[in-house]
């Protein structure tokens, strides 16, 4: 259990490190609240990104001034023409283990990484079984059925017992930390063998998460390339959104390079970088963020992603126990959030409404949750939510980095507001 004198401590030195990347850091004082947490943290993320703009005013899209040498914090970057060539020299988002080698392509977002590795498959596979875990990003299926024609969506059911057998068309796995734990757990104890590409999207997870380690042991015992793609401004900026940044890493397997699946991984790494350049969604460099990388960073990232995960698990018990009939999906494999039903079906514009009306009048309670579509705050967080695999909506609560007895507080409340706007009994 957390005490609020200790998570403001906690706080103090995660605005210290904020405040340290600036060549004339201010004065902080240790913060009183959690919204003074939040309103220093957005604000120190504002002043890095206004001072990297005038330091580096003569880094613009194309190299024109031989003086300019754009960074940030540990990040240096070199091209000629920025959308193009961009060449990025830094520390990586991941803790890799021995026995394989890796590839980083940045993007300006986790969906233009995997834009454009989809849309570059085309060069290299004339046609595939792109297979997905029920519960998968909705965006991503949606990218699929639309505009890669060459892509045969494939939904997995549980039991997976016969999913990975082989077939007469290649066959790529897209394994998504948005996904429900059973399904995702049950991919894990199935042979892979026979999959020809991984595509693993760890947005969900912390960089140095252990389940990422285990995915990728599991694929290095089966021997098949792994592409991992990612958006960084949710878990690896420090619950600030520093910038709209993603990426795309290619992995291969030390002595499996030179088998036709380890060939196809060295021509997709090489045609994403074209689609990368020819869609225009290569990184910018003022949103990397300057604070990563540091021994302190990660010590801070890791305790703010246990603080997350252990009130995750809090929510998905209490309300199991008080809104069993009114929770949609508690057990994401990643626990950063809950899923919320209504008595009666709910659409895009009801849940939207009912997540807005949430965060509003708890809100006025005093609690820290605000109307947000994303996650990883310092904050709850409501937003409206379509499962594309059920096509149902519902209402997602973003659980925050807040100490245990407030977060307690507010998970009830949460409940409370939700079951008498349901008018069923609480409890």
């Amino acid at each position: 259990m957390e005490t609020i004198q200790d998570y403001l401590a906690r706080k103090h030195r995660e605005l210290g490190l904020l405040n340290d990347c600036l060549r004339s850091p201010l004065h902080m004082a240790r913060p009183r609240s959690v919204d003074e947490v939040v309103t220093s943290k957005f604000q120190l993320a504002a002043a890095l990104r206004a001072e990297h703009a005038l330091h580096d005013w003569k880094a613009t899209e194309t190299a024109w001034s031989h003086a300019a040498c754009p960074t940030s914090g540990p990040f240096a970057f070199s091209y000629d023409y920025q959308r193009a060539d961009l060449t990025v020299r830094g520390p990586s988002f991941y803790e890799l283990e021995g026995g394989c080698r890796s590839e980083a392509i940045y993007t300006a977002s986790g969906m233009a990484a995997i834009s454009a590795l989809l849309l570059a498959s085309a060069e290299i596979i004339d046609e595939a079984d792109i297979l997905v875990l029920p519960g998968s990003y909705g965006e991503t299926l949606e990218l699929i059925e639309r505009f890669v024609p060459h892509l045969r969506l494939v939904t997995l059911k549980l039991p997976l017992d016969e999913a990975f057998a082989p077939a007469g068309s290649p066959r790529i796995l897209l394994l998504d930390s948005c996904a429900s734990a059973g399904a995702f757990e049950a991919a894990l104890r199935c042979d892979g063998s026979t999959l020809d590409l991984l595509i693993f999207d760890t947005t969900c997870f912390a960089g140095r998460s252990g389940r990422i380690r285990r995915v990728l042991r599991w694929a290095g015992r089966c021997g098949i390339p792994v592409v991992m793609v990612r958006s960084h401004n949710k878990l690896d900026s420090l619950g600030v959104e520093y910038g709209r940044l993603g990426s795309a890493v290619f992995l291969r397997w030390s002595g499996k390079d030179l088998n036709a699946n380890g060939l196809m991984s060295e021509c997709l790494a090489a045609e994403t970088r074209n689609a990368v350049r020819l869609l225009g969604g290569a990184a910018l460099p003022a949103h990397f963020p300057p604070f990563v990388g540091t021994k302190a960073y990660w010590a801070l990232t890791r305790k703010r992603v246990a603080a997350i995960l252990r009130n995750g698990r809090h929510m998905a018990r209490y309300f199991a126990s008080e809104l069993a009939s009114l929770s949609a999906e508690l057990h994401f494999t990643h626990g950063l959030y809950v899923t919320l039903c209504g008595r009666h079906a709910l659409n895009e514009a009801t849940a939207r409404q009912a997540a807005e009306g949430m965060s509003r009048d708890l809100s006025r309670e005093g609690f820290p949750i605000r109307h947000a579509g994303s996650f990883g705050f310092d904050f709850a967080a409501t937003e409206w939510f379509h499962n594309a695999t059920t096509n149902q909506y519902s209402v997602r609560v973003a659980v925050p980095d807040l100490p245990t007895e407030l977060w307690g507080d507010l998970t009830a409340a949460i409940a409370g507001w939700w079951a008498r706007r349901q008018r069923v009994p609480e409890g």
